[in-house]
C-alpha cells in the first residue's frame, strides 16, 4: 500500500534530510563568505567614491570625473573611463545609454549566488519540517510495530524529529541575514555607479558648452 511505503520512506529520510541540511550549510556558509570578501572592497571604494563626487557636487568641480576615470579598479572608474571616451568621440548622446548597459553588465558579478543564498533561506525551513514530520511518523511508527514501547519512546523520537526543524532554522537565518546584507552593498554600488552617471552628464553638458 502507499501508507507504508511512505512509512518505509520516512524511516530513513529523516536522517537524509538532516544530512542534506548540514550540505546546505557548509555550501552557505561558503557563499556567504566569498561573497563578503568580493564585495568588501567594492563596497569600500564605492563610499570613497561617492563622497568624492558628493565634494564635487558642492565645488561645483566637474573635473573630478577625470580623476575618478584614472582608477581602473573600481567599477566607477571603469564606468567613468567608458564616459569619456565616449564623450570624446560622440558627445553627450547615447552617454546614458552607455552607463545603463555598463551597470547591467556589471550587476550579475555582483550578484552572484545571491539567489542560491535567497532560495536556502526561504526553503531550508521547510525542508527541516518535512524532516521533523518524517521524524514523528518515524517515532509513531515504531510506537506501533513495539508492544512495549512506552511514552519515553514515542517522546525521544519526537525530540530527534524537531532536530531537523533547529536545523532548517539554523541554516536559514544566517543564509536572509547575510542575502539582505549583501544586497543592501550591492544597491549601494549601484548608487554610486548612479551618481558618477550623474557627474558624467553635467561633464558632458559643460564640455558641449
Amino acid at each position: 500500500m502507499l501508507s507504508e511505503r511512505v512509512f518505509a520512506i520516512a524511516q530513513i529520510a529523516d536522517q537524509a534530510i538532516l544530512l542534506l541540511l548540514v550540505l546546505l550549510s557548509i555550501v552557505s556558509i561558503g557563499l556567504i563568505l566569498e561573497r563578503f570578501f568580493s564585495l568588501r572592497k567594492v563596497a569600500s571604494d564605492s563610499r570613497k567614491v561617492r563622497e568624492r563626487v558628493k565634494s564635487a557636487l558642492q565645488s561645483h568641480n566637474l573635473d573630478e570625473v577625470e580623476d575618478i576615470a584614472k582608477d581602473d579598479s573600481t567599477i566607477e572608474g571603469r564606468a567613468a573611463k567608458f564616459a569619456l571616451r565616449h564623450i570624446k568621440e560622440s558627445g553627450e548622446k547615447g552617454l546614458e545609454e552607455v552607463f545603463n548597459t555598463f551597470s547591467l553588465s556589471e550587476r550579475p558579478e555582483l550578484e552572484r549566488s545571491l539567489g542560491f543564498l535567497a532560495t536556502i533561506g526561504s526553503n531550508a525551513p521547510y525542508i527541516g519540517l518535512l524532516g521533523t514530520v518524517l521524524g514523528i511518523m518515524k517515532a509513531f511508527q515504531d510506537l506501533a510495530q513495539s508492544s512495549d514501547a512506552g511514552q519515553q519512546t514515542v517522546m525521544a523520537g519526537i525530540s530527534l524529529a524537531l532536530v531537523a526543524t533547529a536545523a532548517g532554522l539554523f541554516v536559514a537565518i544566517p543564509a536572509v541575514v547575510a542575502y539582505n546584507y549583501f544586497q543592501r552593498q550591492v544597491k549601494g554600488i549601484l548608487q554610486s555607479l548612479e551618481s558618477v552617471k550623474e557627474l558624467s552628464l553635467a561633464y558632458a553638458k559643460k564640455k558641449g558648452a
